[in-house]
């Protein structure tokens, strides 16, 4: 049976026509690849090199406590737990907090000893209170990164120290940044704190953007001499949130100018809107032979579309059914998909599902049905 198209208009705010502007070309960066995205739709406005694998020093962190984060969720550990400080922990090198050996430390200051002053004797000792051993933490690192469909990465560490089998791409960072903030809101205030304090040393954030744009919020940054200097940055203006990954700049200045030069790229020429709300009802096509006489369709998850600003009021969407609806039909049940297109082109198709249940209607809706359907076929 033919699909069955239906096209209902999208409610949405219009905008003048004279705000109707060309959207000029992404800036380009000196770095060795970078990444643009809006968080909620996924949408990409900037990106070179974005599958390119790459040492990603520090920003393995953001996987790091994306795993700690998912064990704090399931229970297993605990801020408050004390965290036995091991010999490997305290003498691993590079950036610290300066945690001792054969003390115990809180596992929250670890987290911000780690997020804030990029420790990597804190990123050990996690990883060790964890799963046992900083290496089968990596296992978890990668069972995530492989859920999350990182599928350009891997991990043999929980630091970002330097390793040939240890690398990421820009596109990956950014998965796992996303998933962090949308699934850890309860955590991710710490990305913005500017300083933290332990064993009487106070130490900055090394995110320059956090003192001078007020809508960044984080993320983390990074640096090996072999990696260059890499920066995932997250800011929010109104509803839109961005994200940006800058790896293998020159210096620190430079991470930071180059990561604001995308925000203020994206958050100046596109705008991200929510349509439709998870659950909303899109359309009540009818339904034969069923209990009830229409049938309600929506969306699994809400739908958010990023476009050039002043683009909104072209889009045009089309719900196009893979047949005509015959109960019974369970709730949730896929029954066609939701196509959203600017000036002709497919920007977002989705699937639809049923949002009600519809049994199957008493022997006369049936045969009623029946002969109905049978006459407009004939």
């Amino acid at each position: 049976m033919s699909a069955v198209p239906t096209r209902f208009p999208l409610l949405l705010l219009l905008l003048p026509a004279w705000l109707f502007a060309a959207t000029p070309q992404p800036p380009t960066l000196e770095a060795r690849a970078w990444l643009l995205q809006d968080m909620h739709s996924g949408a990409e406005l900037a990106a070179r090199n974005a599958d390119q694998r790459l040492e990603p020093a520090s920003l393995t962190k953001i996987m790091t406590a994306y795993v700690v984060f998912r064990e704090l969720a399931a229970g297993h550990i605990s801020l408050d737990d004390q965290v036995l400080v091991s010999k490997k922990a305290w003498k691993t090198p590079g950036s610290r907090m300066f945690i001792e050996v054969n003390k115990k430390v809180r596992l929250e200051d670890l987290l911000q000893g780690m997020i804030v002053q990029s420790g990597n004797d804190a990123s050990v000792a996690l990883a060790e209170h964890v799963a046992g051993t900083e290496s089968a933490f990596a296992e978890l690192m990668n069972e995530n990164a492989y859920r999350l469909g990182m599928l350009n990465s891997h991990f043999t560490n929980a630091t970002g120290l330097p390793d040939k089998n240890h690398y990421v791409t820009a596109r990956d960072v950014a998965k796992v940044t996303s998933a962090l903030i949308r699934e850890f809101p309860q955590y991710y205030h710490w990305y913005s704190q500017r300083e933290f304090t332990y064993n009487g040393i106070t130490q900055q954030n090394r995110n320059l953007l956090l003192g001078r744009d007020a809508s960044v919020d984080g993320v983390k940054t990074g640096h090996t001499d072999s990696a260059g200097y890499c920066l995932v940055s997250s800011a929010k203006r109104g509803d839109m949130r961005l994200i940006s990954v800058v790896m293998g700049t020159k210096g620190k200045l430079a991470r930071a100018d180059e990561s604001q030069k995308l925000l203020n790229f994206g958050f100046r020429f596109y705008e991200t809107r929510k349509l439709y709300e998870a659950g909303q009802p899109i359309a009540a096509p009818r339904v034969w032979k069923g209990s009830r006489e229409t049938l309600p369709l929506g969306l699994e998850e809400a739908l958010y579309l990023t476009v050039p600003r002043g683009r909104f009021s072209d889009l045009k969407a089309d719900l196009n059914l893979h047949k005509t609806p015959i109960a019974p039909i369970r709730k949730g049940a896929r029954v066609g998909s939701l196509s959203i297109t600017l000036d002709g082109e497919l920007i977002k198709e989705t699937p639809v599902v049923a949002l009600a249940e519809v049994d199957e209607g008493n022997l006369w809706r049936v045969l009623v049905d029946s002969a109905i359907m049978w006459w407009n076929n004939d």
